[in-house]
Parts: structure tokens; sequence; C-alpha cells
């Protein structure tokens, strides 16, 4: 049974983490003070129940939560050494903890510990950010809250910080809360309710002040030419300048993408101040974590050609990486991690929009939102005062931090095909849709493209969210819709690696009863269809720089002359030889292409469902229902082939272990020696 005191702080987290006006994701930590009986002794303890590190808010569960012992964890005072090893504090924490499980503690945990309140939020609102990091914050403070906020001078969160609040809350007994410089709110309360009431307030009151004292026009006015396009237009030169940003965001490891173009977005990057204050970076620690400590911004107008554009992105990319570089080597000391990487979280371009990288989709798409809150900060802090981040040592003192260092450290490592960006044809039943699984359970982004949007759709949220899976209609003969389809997955993951073209459909005939229709038909879906795909695709691959994977679920029959499928048959061989020609055309860019070569894949096969598995079993003389077994029974391992076998080869084609291939045909087809490749 949870704990009331658990209760009802689980209840306020997820109110307050719920509002982006209050909190961004995974940011700040909330906490409550209660009793539990200690099962050893039979007698209640006083304990601290903390969010732990790197959990959300709004999504808070009880398992998010580190319960302390608040006797031990307040007797660290005696033995806290000073700030110069306030970091060796962290580790004291894990021997305040009470019983097993739960989350680790974050390194908030000393201010809600040490703040003689039963109840502490700590949050990264907007509005409170930018009074934090105006140049007269201080001053500020006092005038829009009197004497119920106090003034707290920056400082690296830690057990010093947790001191000073704790200290502060003491001298100004009349304070629900505070406003820590450059980095956000901190606010207390006997009760939850009273607590949650003491965060909204400041927030509320903060963004009151200044929607009615603060400038109008922090920004500046309109920058000619920089304005946005229209929809069609910037979301078509978007997808164009794509996989080119992509490439240059991942020249140290490989990163996913996320395109935004809130009007938030777009009418920054129209001001005049656009890239001045840009350039000044980012200031609360949750932000530039994820968003570096400023963005790469384009210097040219929204009428600028993509060929322009991309000329200019790549010698940006070349001075944004020394500038990086020039501000490691200026703050690094001889324990510093080793540089991380130089290459931009966040790339804007006016007219167009916002891309944002990460190491999966929910990081990229989150790097984005952190660079929108940074946009209200500034815009904040300008209205009122003059925008002032904290220095470039303190947030090199942040990102370079042992924790967080440690941190990192301690995350999973990535499946073999987390970061990468597949595209599925057909993938709305099947083998495309066991592929589309095989894949997105290996870490990968996919795109789930299939005739018919409806399913496509839901056959891609089966796999989970839009940071996951999404679906597309693709009319694989239709180049214009090809196109459209590729261009919507570079906006929603922000590039392409591994293409498999599965679409495919079959009428089973012999040559006399074959029509010109039945012809065209099956080569224009399967033929033609992969051409169109591997074409458009290939751009990108080509962009992006990065290799990539092209694989065609080709067919047993590609090789082998079975009775009454000529036009299944020679389209399948058109594929096959596709693979060969496109391996030796694409091996200079880095991308492999190769083949699957399946054999009666019947059990959940769109193909057999539509006719031709009734077809194929009248011409073999056997029931429909036993034409799987019919089909295994001729084989050499006398074993059934499902639309996971086919998938398992795609997962191994495309993976690390077979980095050299490119070329192959793979039989899955348990063993037809009359399609053995000669």
């Amino acid at each position: 049974m949870t704990n009331p005191t658990v209760a009802e702080l689980l209840a306020r987290s997820n109110r307050l983490g719920s509002d982006p006006v209050n909190t961004n994701y995974a940011g700040g930590n909330t906490s409550a003070k209660g009793t539990e009986i200690d099962p050893v002794t039979g007698d209640p303890v006083e304990l601290l129940w903390v969010k732990g590190s790197g959990g959300d808010l709004g999504t808070l569960t009880e398992a998010g939560l580190a319960a302390l012992r608040l006797d031990r964890m307040r007797a660290l005072v005696n033995v806290y050494p000073g700030i110069d090893r306030e970091d060796e504090m962290v580790a004291a924490f894990d021997y305040c903890l009470h019983g097993k499980g739960g989350a680790a503690p974050s390194i908030d945990t000393a201010m809600h510990g040490l703040v003689d309140a039963a109840h502490v939020d700590h949050l990264h609102p907007d509005s409170g950010i930018a009074i934090a990091t105006a140049a007269d914050g201080e001053e500020l403070t006092g005038k829009i809250f009197g004497d119920k906020v106090v003034w707290v001078p920056w400082r690296r969160p830690g057990f010093q910080l947790g001191l000073d609040i704790a200290e502060i809350k003491k001298a100004h007994p009349q304070a629900i809360g505070c406003i820590l410089g450059g980095h956000g709110i901190t606010a207390w309360g006997d009760t939850s309710e009273q607590s949650e009431a003491n965060s909204l307030w400041i927030i509320r009151t903060a963004a009151d002040y200044i929607a009615e004292h603060g400038d109008p026009a922090p920004f500046g006015g309109v920058r000619a030419g920089f304005e946005a396009l229209p929809e069609g237009e910037r979301r078509a030169k978007a997808a164009a300048l794509a996989a080119t940003i992509r490439g240059l965001a991942s020249h140290d490891r490989p990163q996913v993408g996320h395109f935004t173009d809130s009007d938030v977005v777009l009418d920054f990057l129209a001001s005049e101040r656009a890239v001045e204050l840009a350039a000044l970076g980012t200031s609360c620690p949750d932000h530039f974590l994820r968003t570096k400590v400023k963005p790469m911004i384009l210097d040219l107008p929204a009428t600028a050609s993509v060929e322009e554009s991309i000329a200019r992105l790549k010698e940006l990319h070349e001075a944004y990486r020394a500038d990086y570089t020039a501000y490691y080597e200026t703050h690094a000391t001889e324990g510093s991690p080793a540089m991380r990487g130089a290459d931009p979280l966040i790339v804007l371009v006016p007219g167009v929009g916002m891309f944002s990288y990460g190491a999966n989709k929910q990081t990229a798409r989150v790097a984005g939102e952190f660079y929108v809150n940074a946009i209200n900060v500034m815009r904040g802090a300008e209205a009122l005062s003059t925008y002032t981040p904290i220095s470039d040592a303190e947030k090199f003192r942040i990102e370079y931090w042992a924790l967080e260092e440690a941190k990192l450290q301690r995350m999973p490592k990535p499946k073999t095909h987390q970061g990468r960006i597949a595209f599925v044809t057909g993938a709305a039943s099947g083998i495309g849709k066991a592929i589309a699984q095989r894949l997105a359970a290996e870490g990968a982004c996919v795109v789930v493209a299939d005739l018919d949007l409806a399913k496509a759709q839901a056959a891609a949220a089966e796999l989970g969210s839009t940071d996951v899976a999404v679906g597309v209609a693709a009319n694989v003969s239709d180049a214009a819709g090809v196109q459209a389809a590729i261009d919507a997955t570079l906006l929603a993951f922000g590039g392409i690696d591994l293409v498999v073209n599965n679409a495919g459909l079959s009428l089973s005939k012999p040559l006399l009863e074959t029509t010109e229709a039945d012809w065209d038909l099956q080569h224009d879906v399967m033929a033609k269809g992969s051409f169109l795909v591997s074409k458009a695709a290939a751009l990108a691959l080509i962009q992006q720089g990065m290799g990539g994977d092209v694989i065609y679920i080709s067919s047993k029959n590609s090789v082998f002359a079975g009775p009454n499928n000529i036009a299944y048959s020679a389209t399948k061989a058109d594929q096959a030889h596709q693979v060969r020609l496109l391996a030796v055309e694409l091996g200079e860019y880095g991308v492999r292409v190769n083949g699957i070569n399946p054999d009666g894949v019947v059990r959940g096969s769109g193909i057999f469902a539509s006719g031709w598995g009734a077809n194929r079993a009248a011409t073999y003389g056997v029931a429909e229902e036993d034409l799987g077994q019919f089909y295994a029974n001729r084989t050499i391992l006398k074993r059934e082939v499902v639309p996971e076998n086919v998938a398992d080869a795609v997962f191994v084609l495309t993976g690390p272990e077979l980095s050299r291939t490119t070329g192959l045909h793979v039989p899955v087809d348990s063993g037809v020696a009359a399609a053995f490749l000669r």
C-alpha cells in the first residue's frame, strides 16, 4: 500500500510536470517528508522521498523516487568537507537510503533534505528562468515578488546550494521560495497543496509581470527576407536540407533528428537579434546539457536556394566545430572527461525552422523542446532587462562534470540498430510488418510505408509512439508518391539509413492467361516500385554521407523456374539484378545493397491471402490450408518459413556483423536445391 505522503507527492509531481509552462521534460524535482514504520525496529522513522536522477515529473511513479532516512541525510552536514569536495556527498546519499529499490538520488537531493519544509518543489519554468537570467535579476526579484521570494546567486547544483537555500529559508521565514540565478525556481510549503500553490504563484506572477511590463518586441524588428516561408514551401525546403544537416550533425557519431517549424522558432529566426542572442547560448543546466552551449544558425535569408544553403551550412559546420573545440580546450582541466563531440545539436534555418538531434528520436525531440524553452527565456529576460546567461566556464563545469560523465556511463549499451532510420514498404502486414517489428525492437526508428495509410498508421502505432515509428502512404509505382513518403521520413526522423523494398503482389497465371495488365501491374509495383524507392532514398543517403543499407525482398522465384507465374518470377528476377547493379553503383558512398530470397511464406502473408495462395494450392494440387506445410515438405530442412525468418535475415544483413557484405542474395527458403545460387 502506497504511503499517503508518497501518493500526495506523486499526484503533485504529475500535475506540475504535465504542464510545460511549469517545467521542461525530465527537468526539476519534487520531494516530501513523512513517516513510515521501520521494519527492523517497528518504530516510526522520518523519511525524505525525492524524485530520483533522470526521471520525469509528468510521468513519475513510486519507482522513480529515492527514499532516504532524513536523520542520516541531515547528519551529512557534520562530515561535509567543503565546496571543493562537495561532489563526494552524492555517493554519501547511498548510505542514507531506506530499503531496497527506488531511483538513484539526484544531485539536488541536498536541497530537498536540508530545507526545513515538509514539501519542496524545484522547477524550470520559462518565466522563472527569464528572471533568473536577467542582468538585474536580483532587483527584479524584489520588485516582482516582494519579500515572498528571495534571490539566490548562481551556484552549481550540489550540497552547498542545498545549504545556501536552507539558510535563506531560515533567514526569511516569510518567503515561500527563491529564484536561483541562471537556473530556475524553488518553492516550499507545509503541505503538498501549499507547496504546489506556491510554485504556481511564482511561475504565474513572473509571467504576468513580463506580459504587463515587458517590451513587446524584445528581439527587435523583422529582418527583411528572413520571414517564414509558406508552410508547403518551408517543409519542402526542410526535407531538401534534412539529409545534409543530419550528416553534419553526425560527423562524430550518428544522430536521429527532429524538425520543428513552430511560430516561436520561426518568429525568433526572423528577428533582428536572433544571431546575436543565439550566440550567447542557453543558461539553465537542463537546457544546454541537451542543446550544447549554443546552436548553429544559418546566416542566409529564407529565399536562399537549397544549393546555396547547403554550401553555407557546410562552411558554418566547420566553424562551429572549431569554436566548440576551442571552448573545450579553453576550459578543460587535466581531469576533464574527453570531448564528447563537436557537432551542433540544434541547427536553425531562417524561414524554415529548427533541426534538433540526439541519440534517439525522443532525445532529439526533447532537445528541440528545450531550445524552444531557451527562446522563451531569452524573450522574457530581454523584455525586462538584458539576457545574461551563466558564463561559458560555468557551462563547461556542468557539461563536463564528473557526475554528469558518470551518469552517461551508467546508461545502457545501445542496441545494434539504435540511431538508424528504416523505411519499409508494404509494412502494414506480412513480411514487411515482421521486418518493421524486428528493426524497431533492435532500436531503429521505423517508417511503415503502405498503400493503405490507415493500416500503415495502425501498424506503426503497434510498435510504439511516434518517437519509434510513423505510418505513411506510399504507392511505390508513383514517383511523386514515393518522393513524398521519403520526404515524410526525412521530416519525421531527420534522415534515412535503411531501405527495405518489400511491397509486392502476385497473380498466379500461365503465360497464355497472363494479360498485359497483369504484367504491368506486377512490374509497376515490384520492379519499377523498387527502382523508384531506391532512387529517391539514394539521393538522401548520398547527401547524408553516412553510408546505409538497401534491402530487396526478392524471391526464390528470381532464380527458380516455377510453373504458372511468368509475370511474378520475371519481376523478381528484375529486382534481383537491381541488387547487383546498385551494389556496384552505390558502393562508393558506403551504401550496401543486398537481397533476400524467401519461399513459401504463407502464414501472415498479404500476397497469399489475396488469392495467390489459392492459385498456388490449385497448381500443386493441395488444400490451401496445407500450402505452408507443402512448401516445407519439399525443402531440405522440412521447416516452414514464416515472416519472422525473413525479418531475421534483414536484421543480420543490416547489422554490424556483415559490414563488408554487399551484392549478396540470402536464401530464406529452408533449402530449395533448384534455387541454389550458382
